[in-house]
C-alpha cells in the first residue's frame, strides 16, 4: 500500500499572500519589505509557470511514476530519461549479456528527453526480471559510450568484488512486497526526536540492518518516550564514511542495510508505536561520483548541476544542483513525494540549508544577526525559492508533513509559512546550543560557567519560529570531536563506570552535569528536542566509520547497547534519567508552550530558575560544592508544588539528598519579577522540576 496525496489535485494551485502577517510578528522586517516581496514574487512566478506548463505542481511532482524504469500491466518495460547533452542512450544488463544493441536504444524526444519501450516476451513474461542488473550506456558528444546509473533507480547495490554501485531492477512478486499494517500517527504538536543511523545501531562491529533496527532499537525508542525517529544516511551513498552526505542515488534506500521492503517495515513498526519517522534528505549537494552518481550523467558538466565554479562546493568536494533547471526541480520535488508515498515517511530534515541559502555557502561568514546579512546580494534567491516551493508543495498535499531545516545563520522567516513570504519550514535546528555546550566543556571548568550566557543562548531564538533544541547530535559524536559524556569523563569511563567500583569525582561530576545539561536544554531551548542514538545514556568514545585511516575498523562504528543493559554499570542511570525526562515532557507538554520566564540567573550562586507550561518550575544549581537550603525562587502560578523530577535521585546515580514527599507552597509576595515565591532545598550540581499539584 502506498500513501498518496490526501488533498485535491489542484490544492497547490492557489497561493494567497499573507505577507502582512509576517510584519506583524516582526516589525523590523518591514525595512526589507521590498526584498521579501521580490522573493515571494519569484516563488509565485515559478508556481504560475508550473501551472501553465505542467498542469499544476501536483502532477509536476509525480514524475517518479514516469521517469526511470517501469513495468506495464502487460509486462512490457518503459523507460524515460532526461539527458540533454547525450547523443544516444542504450539499456544494457544481465537481460542481454551487457551488449550495446540498437533494439535497446532510446528514442530521442524534445527538451533533452529520451524514451524506451520493450515489449513483453513472446510468452507474455517481462523481458527484465526482478534483481536484473542494469546500466545506461550514454553516447557523449565525443562519440564515447559511457556507463551510467539511472538517476531514478529505486535499488542500487555494490558487488562484493568491486567498489562501484550498479542498478538492480527492483520488482518483487506481490507476495514479497511489504504492505503497511498500521495507520500513520497523528502529527505531533511537539517533537521529541531520536536521531538514528541504521548502520551503527548494533553493538557488533558490522553494518546493522533495517530489520535489526526494527527489532532491537525501535522498542528502546518507544520505551524512552520519543515520538519521532530521524533516520540519517538512508538515501544511497557509495562512501559509507560520508554519513550519508555524499548521495549517489537519490531514489534508492541504501542496500547495505537491507531491502526496500525492510525499510517499509521499519517505518510501519515505528508507526505502530505512535512514532513518526523523518528522513534526512540531502538536496543541498550531491556526490561527485561519475559512474554510480549524477555527476557528468549525460557527458556534460552541467545537466543536474551548475556548470563552472558555481556547480561545485569546494569544502565538501561535491556538486551543487541548478535549481533554475526545470528538470532538476521535477527531479527533486518528485524525490520528496517518492519517499512519502513509497516508504510512508512523515517528513524531512533538510540538510545543508545554510549552504543553499548563500552564494558563499556560509563559509567564512560569522553571522551576527544583522538583517542586512540575510537580505543582501549574498542570498541565493534560486535556492531559497526551491525550498519555498518544496515546503509549499509538501504542506499543501500532506497535512501530516513535518519539515526541519538544518540552518545555522538564523535566516528570518525561514520557519514561517510560504504564504507569509517565509521559507515554509516547521522547525529549524537550534545549532548554537551544542556549540555552546562543547565550547564550555572544552574551554572552562563548570566553576566558571556563566549562568546568564547559558540562559540567553538557550532562549535566543526568533519569536514565532519553532526550534529543535539539542545538546549534541551526530555532529558532536563524529571522530575529531567528542560526545558530551566523553568530554565530561574521558578515560575515566574505562575504569570507573562500575557500580561496585570506588567513587570517582570525575565520573560523579560527569554524570551530574550530563543530566543537567540535557534537562535545561529540553526545558528552555526550544519547541522540540533531539537526541542522537546512544547519547542518552552517555555512549563512550566517538563515532568513526571504517576507512583507510583506521584500517577499515568497525570498532567505533557501533552502539554498545551491552553497556547500558549491564546493571553493574552506571550507564543505566543516565538512561533512566533520559526516559523519565522525556516521559515528563510527554505528560506536561511544555515544548508546545513557547512562553517561558527565566526568573533567576545568579552568577554567584550558579543557579538558574525558570517556569514553563504554567505549572512547572525548573531549578538548576550548577555550583560545584554549594547546596542551598530555603533558597528563595520566583513562581508564576500560586499553589502547592511537588518534585516530579530530581537529577539527584538514586535511580539516576544521584546522592538521594531530596525528600520527594515534601510540599512546596507559594507565598503571595513577588520575587525576581514573578508574582509569587517559594523556598526550596537545592543541592549542588542538581536539577529539579516542581509541578503544581492543585
Amino acid at each position: 500500500m502506498s500513501y498518496t496525496a490526501v488533498m485535491a489535485e489542484d490544492a497547490t494551485k492557489v497561493v494567497v499572500p499573507q505577507i502582512e502577517n509576517l510584519f506583524s510578528s516582526d516589525g523590523y522586517l518591514r525595512d526589507f519589505e521590498k526584498e521579501i516581496r521580490r522573493r515571494y514574487g519569484c516563488f509565485q512566478d515559478l508556481v504560475k509557470q508550473i501551472d501553465e506548463n505542467e498542469d499544476g505542481l501536483e502532477k509536476f511532482s509525480r514524475a517518479y511514476q514516469k521517469y526511470g524504469i517501469h513495468r506495464g500491466e502487460d509486462n512490457s518495460i518503459d523507460m524515460f530519461e532526461w539527458a540533454p547533452a547525450a547523443e544516444a542512450i542504450y539499456l544494457r544488463g544481465d537481460f542481454n549479456d551487457w551488449k550495446i544493441e540498437e533494439k535497446y536504444s532510446f528514442k530521442k524526444l524534445d527538451y533533452g528527453k529520451w524514451e524506451l519501450h520493450i515489449p513483453p516476451n513472446a510468452d507474455g513474461s517481462c523481458p527484465i526480471k526482478h534483481l536484473c542488473r542494469l546500466k545506461l550506456g550514454i553516447r557523449t558528444k565525443s562519440g564515447e559510450v559511457v556507463d551510467r546509473i539511472c538517476p531514478w533507480a529505486s535499488r542500487v547495490d555494490r558487488p562484493k568484488e568491486v567498489a562501484i554501485y550498479e542498478h538492480v531492477y527492483w520488482d518483487p512478486p506481490q507476495s514479497e512486497i511489504y504492505v503497511p499494517k498500521h495507520p500513520r500517527p497523528f502529527k505531533p504538536d511537539r517533537l521529541r526526536i531520536y536521531e538514528s543511523h541504521v548502520g551503527i545501531a548494533s553493538w557488533e562491529g558490522k553494518v546493522a540492518t533495517y530489520k535489526e533496527f526494527t527489532q532491537n532499537v525501535i522498542p528502546r525508542i518507544a520505551d524512552l518516550g520519543y515520538n519521532a525517529i530521524q533516520l540519517m544516511a538512508v538515501m544511497e551513498h557509495a562512501y559509507y564514511a560520508s554519513f550519508g552526505y555524499q548521495i549517489t542515488s537519490f531514489f534508492a534506500a541504501s542496500s547495505r542495510y537491507g531491502s526496500p521492503e525492510d525499510l517499509k517495515e521499519l517505518v510501519d513498526v515505528a508507526h505502530s508505536h505512535g512514532i513518526v519517522v523523518l528522513l534526512d534528505v540531502v538536496h543541498s549537494h550531491a556526490s561527485k561520483n561519475v559512474v554510480d552518481g549524477l555527476n557528468l550523467f549525460d557527458g556534460s558538466n552541467a545537466c543536474f548541476f551548475h556548470d563552472g565554479g558555481r556547480g561545485t562546493h569546494d569544502l565538501w568536494d561535491s556538486r551543487l544542483f541548478n535549481y533554475t533547471e526545470w528538470e532538476v526541480l521535477r527531479f527533486l520535488l518528485s524525490n520528496l513525494r517518492y519517499w512519502i508515498e513509497q516508504y510512508s515517511f512523515d517528513g524531512f530534515r533538510f540538510d545543508g540549508v545554510t549552504s543553499m541559502l548563500y552564494h558563499t555557502h556560509g563559509m567564512g561568514h560569522g553571522f551576527t544577526g544583522h538583517y542586512m546579512e540575510y537580505f543582501g546580494m549574498n542570498t541565493d534567491t534560486e535556492s531559497l525559492v526551491y525550498l519555498m516551493l518544496a515546503n509549499y508543495m509538501l504542506h499543501s498535499l500532506y497535512p501530516f508533513i513535518i519539515t526541519i531545516a538544518e540552518e545555522v545563520s538564523g535566516m528570518p522567516a525561514l520557519c514561517r509559512p510560504v504564504e507569509e513570504g517565509g521559507g515554509g519550514f516547521d522547525y529549524r535546528l537550534a545549532m548554537a546550543l551544542p556549540d555552546m555546550w562543547i565550547k564550555y566543556l572544552k574551554e572552562s571548568s563548570d566553576e566558571d560557567w556563566k549562568m546568564g550566557d547559558i540562559a540567553h543562548t538557550l532562549v535566543n531564538r526568533r519569536y514565532g519560529e519553532k526550534c529543535i533544541a539539542y545538546a549534541e547530535s551526530h555532529d558532536q559524536a563524529l571522530v575529531g570531536d567528542k560526545s558530551l559524556a566523553f568530554w565530561l569523563m574521558d578515560k575515566e569511563m574505562y575504569t570507573h563506570m562500575s557500580t561496585i567500583s570506588e567513587p570517582n569525582h570525575i565520573v560523579d561530576r560527569g554524570i551530574a552535569l550530563h543530566k543537567m545539561i540535557r534537562l535545561i536544554t529540553i526545558g528552555l531551548g526550544g519547541e522540540g528536542y533531539l537526541n542522537f542514538i546512544g547519547n542518552e545514556w552517555g555512549h563512550p568514545e566517538w563515532l568513526d566509520f571504517p576507512r583507510i585511516g583506521n584500517n577499515e575498523s568497525y570498532h567505533y562504528c557501533r552502539r554498545q547497547w551491552n553497556l547500558v543493559d549491564d546493571k553493574l554499570l552506571k550507564y543505566q542511570f543516565l538512561n533512566n534519567f533520559d526516559r523519565d525526562m522525556i516521559h515528563l515532557e510527554q505528560k506536561y507538554g511544555w515544548l508546545s508552550h513557547s512562553q517561558n520566564y527565566v526568573s533567576c540567573k545568579n552568577e554567584g550562586d550558579k543557579v538558574i530558575v525558570f517556569d514553563r507550561a504554567d505549572c512547572l518550575v525548573f531549578i538548576f544549581n550548577f555550583h560545584h560544592d554549594k547546596s542551598y537550603t530555603d533558597y528563595k525562587i520566583g513562581v508564576g502560578a500560586p499553589g502547592r508544588y511537588r518534585i516530579v523530577l530530581d537529577s539527584d535521585a538514586e535511580q539516576y546515580g544521584g546522592h538521594k539528598r531530596l525528600n520527594h514527599d515534601t510540599d512546596f507552597f507559594t507565598r503571595d509576595e513577588p520575587w525576581n519579577e514573578r508574582p509569587h515565591h517559594a523556598y526550596v532545598y537545592i543541592p549542588s550540581r542538581v536539577a529539579i522540576v516542581l509541578a503544581k499539584m492543585d
